[in-house]
């Protein structure tokens, strides 16, 4: 009883947390003629209300594209007419077309805050829960305080608040490692369908279950377990999707609306390597845009292949969330047309192996949040971004106590070190050299971050602030992408000694 009061107190305080950021401001308030990003919910309140299914996706002089046009999959489609629905009930001014453009208002603000909690509470925080209460071979306080830092984990407040794809995500890693594969591919079919990033997770959910598949025996109850699987990932594409399934064209200008070549490899000043690297060479004015594609679809490949490959040869749960989290990152170093945003695809699979590696999950939770430090000054949330980073960090150090747990062991590198040892014998400091680039880390975002509240930048380099931002996350995550996949290759146990879930 006492574990489950606890629990509830730490989903309270999160909820708290959510509602008192989210009243602070929100993306483009006041700002004409687009808004940001709540005009953008509101309008496909407004459009899929009013237009019919087959007008969604397409250009017309009731739906301009070019203002918010609809470009999530079918899901966030079904999900803005049913909250629309609701504020017709309420008010119809809010989704009245054309009219409603633009709309402001304190009511309207409290109506689209509450359904964003609502779908938190009912999807995301129960399935962070769970996960945290299912987690093995730690005591009830430790998955208490586990909830705790997750919920209070700033990239997840502030930025789109509101994570109905990462909650039904969350649900199919807790589906798959505990072996109810079917409802658990249901789940993340549902997180593609909500929203297409979420392909940054498919490869993993993909190699483990055919990992598992083999395993089984692919003449006998593995290959029954592949039909099932095949059987439930066709039927909830078909369903999701068979208003746009009527024509032909309409099937093509909705991928073409979820996959927009056009806009480039990257945009604004996201942490990868193409962005960085344009700061030397302008590879956006100088390379062909299929050019770009074929170079990009390499580098993601290549830099995920290793991990996939150990997942399919090894499933195991461990081995699924840590190449959860390489495949994510690579993807978002590597892949094309990059969002700042999409650090937080990454983000999630790093919260959940915060148990098992503290110090690290909290330093690369601590850098996603710097890295959309311009995103988060544009929308005026210096200070909440400043508070919940300081509220995280602290119940992180408190929870785990995560400048105690810096020894090769605890960082999970001693089989590489050994490795490494063979050839190198004075190779016995790597624990030592890894608590001095944290303390790096941290001393440049720190200053980073008071440099471009404080100054102001030269006029010739008007972004210089913030593509150093960027350029400074992007070594971290290069070095944290080294690192996720020496833990994933040298995991020589893990098929037989893991923190699973189950």
């Amino acid at each position: 009883m006492e574990k489950w009061y606890l629990m509830t107190v730490v989903v309270l305080i999160g909820l708290t947390v959510r509602w008192t950021v989210s009243l602070n401001s929100y993306s483009g308030a006041g700002k004409p003629p687009m808004f940001g990003d709540y005009e953008a919910q509101r309008h496909w309140q407004e459009i899929t209300f009013n237009l019919p299914v087959k007008q969604w996706y397409f250009n017309s002089s009731d739906n301009n594209l070019q203002y918010w046009g609809l470009d999530y999959p079918p899901l966030t489609a079904y999900h803005s007419l049913l909250c629309a629905y609701v504020a017709k009930f309420i008010n119809p001014d809010w989704i009245a077309l054309h009219t409603s453009r633009g709309y402001e208002s304190q009511a309207h603000k409290l109506f689209m805050r509450t359904t964003v909690l609502i779908a938190d509470l009912l999807i995301y925080i129960p399935a962070v829960v769970l996960y945290c209460c299912c987690l093995k071979e730690i005591s009830t306080k430790k998955k208490i305080a586990n909830a705790l830092c997750i919920l209070l984990y700033p990239g997840l407040i502030l930025i789109d608040y509101g994570h109905f794809h990462l909650g039904f995500a969350l649900w199919g890693v807790l589906g798959i490692s505990c072996d109810c594969d079917l409802l658990g591919s249901l789940a993340f079919c549902l997180a593609i369908n909500y929203k297409q990033m979420e392909l940054y997770h498919a490869l993993p959910f993909f190699c483990f279950l055919l990992g598992k598949c083999f395993k089984k025996g692919l003449k006998g109850k593995g290959f029954v377990l592949l039909v099932k699987l095949a059987c439930i990932v066709v039927a909830s594409f078909v369903l999701c999707w068979l208003p746009f399934f009527t024509e032909r064209e309409q099937t093509l200008q909705v991928l073409r609306r979820l996959f927009p070549v056009d806009r480039g490899l990257f945009e604004d000043k996201v942490a990868n390597i193409w962005c960085s690297f344009n700061v030397f060479l302008k590879i956006k004015d100088i390379l062909p845009r299929h050019i770009q594609l074929i170079m990009s679809f390499c580098s993601t490949f290549l830099s995920l292949l290793p991990a996939c490959i150990k997942l399919i040869l090894q499933p195991s749960s461990k081995g699924f969330k840590f190449t959860l989290v390489s495949c994510a990152l690579s993807f978002f170093l590597f892949s094309f047309q990059v969002h700042e945003k999409s650090i937080l695809l990454v983000s999630l699979p790093v919260c959940l192996v915060l148990s098992e590696i503290p110090f690290m999950s909290t330093w690369f939770l601590l850098v996603s949040t710097f890295s959309m430090l311009p995103l988060l000054l544009k929308d005026e949330l210096l200070m909440p971004s400043v508070v919940t980073t300081m509220a995280f960090f602290i119940a992180c150090v408190t929870s785990f106590s995560i400048f105690e747990k810096t020894s090769e062991e605890e960082l999970q590198l001693k089989s590489f070190s050994i490795s490494v040892r063979k050839y190198l014998p004075c190779f016995t400091f790597l624990s030592r050299i890894i608590q001095y680039l944290f303390l790096i880390s941290v001393i440049t975002m720190v200053l980073l971050t008071l440099m471009t509240v404080t100054l102001d930048p030269p006029q010739k380099l008007p972004d210089l602030f913030s593509v150093l931002v960027c350029f400074v996350s992007c070594l971290n995550f290069l070095f944290f992408l080294v690192y996720f996949n020496i833990i994933i290759m040298w995991d020589s146990k893990s098929g037989r000694n893991q923190k699973k879930i189950s």
